[in-house]
């Protein structure tokens, strides 16, 4: 029996071989491949700065800890170095942030860049006359600095998907499902059924895998967040855990932090827009029933009007040892990576043409 954990030798060879350029692969116009790791930010500030207020919002915004992962981990590693440093290697790094504060300056504003040293690259200048101007800015457009930053992570996912994918796993999902979707090199298929596929990309020590479900539509009903649970764990049934009996399961209760009793759990559930299609994101965690696993979960469902079905991209992380929260974000890429074909036009509308 195939288990949620499978050390693979060819997908260490991988790691290995990419280490930090993980995009290295990618066209990069002639320029040196960027480095660092993904969700690393090589941030270029000076010690008046950065002990001060602008620093100390900097850390606020940029290392707060990511939601629904079962451990603390910050939205990105923050590296800081000086203006004097900021020269060989650093110029390449993947995520560059410079902070100036030059009084004369009118109003603070960020300036944003790509591959201006290495490739693919994002360099972000972010000025102001002055730190508490800079802060005000920082507050104001906090969230599109974020936003920003992990565009640039999901586009270098996109783009290596684009060159390197697995084609037999891309028909697979669209002769099941009636969408395309390039699935990254390194990801197997585990199983599959008549309405369910199970892929993953397993390391020594980790898995990050996915598993896309789909399931008739029959109203609103079938969108709630209790009803989305439900179906879930139903399709998480099939993926088996490493002991006899055992299978993943959505967490419904944690320990209260204040007692030794738990208390009730419930997965964050909201509606999103990417590009024209609104998809319904959950985050939680997930469990093996009848063993001891478990980790973060983020899953995207959608009604695929060409089926009338509803169509969940299920994403889970498995990393004990390590930080889970690369593992998950290159899963949630994924769906930026998952195409509808046009409905078909109905048989009036053509003949009026």
């Amino acid at each position: 029996m195939k288990s949620i954990i499978r050390i693979a030798i060819v997908s260490a060879a991988i790691l290995l071989a990419t280490g930090c350029k993980s995009f290295s692969t990618l066209s990069n116009g002639g320029k040196k491949n960027a480095q660092g790791s993904p969700y690393e930010l090589l941030v270029v500030c000076q010690g008046p700065e950065w002990e001060g207020a602008v620093g100390e919002e900097l850390r606020n915004i940029l290392m707060q800890p990511v939601p629904m992962i079962n451990q603390n981990e910050p939205l990105f590693n923050v590296v800081r170095i000086t203006a004097n440093d900021f020269k060989n290697i650093l110029v390449a790094h993947r995520n560059i942030l410079k902070v100036v504060v030059a009084p004369g300056l009118e109003e603070s504003s960020i300036k944003v860049q790509y591959d201006v040293d290495a490739a693919p690259q994002i360099v972000l200048t972010l000025q102001g006359p002055s730190q508490q101007s800079i802060v005000d800015y920082l507050r104001q457009n906090g969230d599109n600095l974020l936003y920003v930053l992990e565009m640039a992570e999901r586009d270098r996912t996109i783009s290596f998907a684009e060159r390197h994918n697995v084609k037999s796993l891309n028909d697979l999902i669209r002769n099941m499902f009636g969408v395309e979707m390039k699935v990254p090199q390194g990801y197997e298929l585990r199983s599959q059924s008549d309405d369910f596929v199970w892929i993953s990309y397993e390391f020594p020590t980790s898995s990050q895998g996915f598993f896309i479900y789909s399931y008739p539509y029959t109203g609103k009903n079938s969108l709630t967040p209790e009803e989305l649970v439900r179906v879930r764990n139903m399709f998480a049934g099939r993926i088996p855990g490493p002991s006899e009996g055992s299978y993943m399961t959505t967490v419904d209760k944690i320990p209260d932090a204040e007692s030794d009793k738990y208390v009730p759990f419930t997965p964050d559930c909201q509606a999103i827009r990417i590009g024209d299609r609104v998809w319904l994101k959950m985050s939680g965690l997930w469990e093996v029933e009848n063993d001891f696993m478990g980790g973060p979960f983020v899953s995207y469902t959608t009604v695929n009007e060409n089926t009338g079905r509803v169509l969940t991209l299920d994403c889970y992380v498995y990393s004990p040892k390590m930080g889970k929260r690369n593992h998950l974000r290159a899963l949630e890429h994924l769906v930026y990576l998952m195409e509808f074909p046009a409905a078909p036009a109905e048989k009036g509308a053509e003949e009026k043409r």
